[in-house]
């Protein structure tokens, strides 16, 4: 997995924060930047966790199923995207609330990071190289706060979208999330059969 492609992955992964985000904005009648920045760090934060425990329990058994990690990415990826179309697709709505305790906000963060748990097994079993001089676990790391960044940045920006306009594009980020990370997916099985 290259550079490029962490970068897809972790827009795919913070589109679920985004979507959270956006309802907190709405929920909050004055935003200022340390609102933003408490749901940015309460997000960011568990979207570089998860991948890490996800890499490092992957890691324990991916010598023992090397021949199919490719399709247990592939697998693992299309169930968070198609989660996340299903969920934009929803007509349910989500209930504002404008809390930013501990409490609340720690279970938001867990419940919008556990895709992100399974990408960290995904790490595992595919070569992710942000750079060649780095070994897999430097370059999981990193990959892991670029994640973790991109998903603080895109919940800054999805609270004050929901203060702004409302839930006009939350819909459309979890869809757009769930397409990148199905064709993330499908790309890694392509290579394993050396298609692409």
């Amino acid at each position: 997995m290259s550079l490029v492609e962490v970068i897809l992955l972790a827009l795919g992964l913070s589109m679920d924060a985004f979507a959270v985000s956006v309802c907190k904005g709405l929920a909050i009648p004055k935003i200022n930047f340390k609102t933003m920045a408490v749901c940015g760090l309460w997000f960011g934060g568990f979207q570089f966790l998860m991948p890490m425990i996800g890499y490092l329990l992957g890691a324990g058994f991916t010598g023992y199923i090397t021949s199919i990690t490719p399709w247990i990415a592939f697998v693992l990826l299309s169930l968070i995207g198609g989660n996340m179309i299903k969920e934009s697709l929803s007509k349910k709505e989500e209930k504002a609330n404008d809390s930013l305790g501990v409490k609340i906000m720690f279970t938001m963060a867990i419940a919008t990071s556990i895709d992100a748990l399974a990408v960290g097994v995904t790490f595992a079993c595919v070569d992710v190289n942000i750079s060649s001089m780095l070994g897999d676990f430097l370059n999981t790391t990193i990959a892991s706060i670029i994640i973790g960044i991109t998903t603080f940045i895109i919940s800054c920006i999805g609270v004050k979208i929901g203060n702004i306009f409302g839930l006009k594009y939350k819909n459309k980020a979890e869809l757009a999330g769930g397409i990148i990370l199905i064709c993330l997916g499908i790309k890694i099985l392509l290579e394993h059969f050396n298609i692409i």
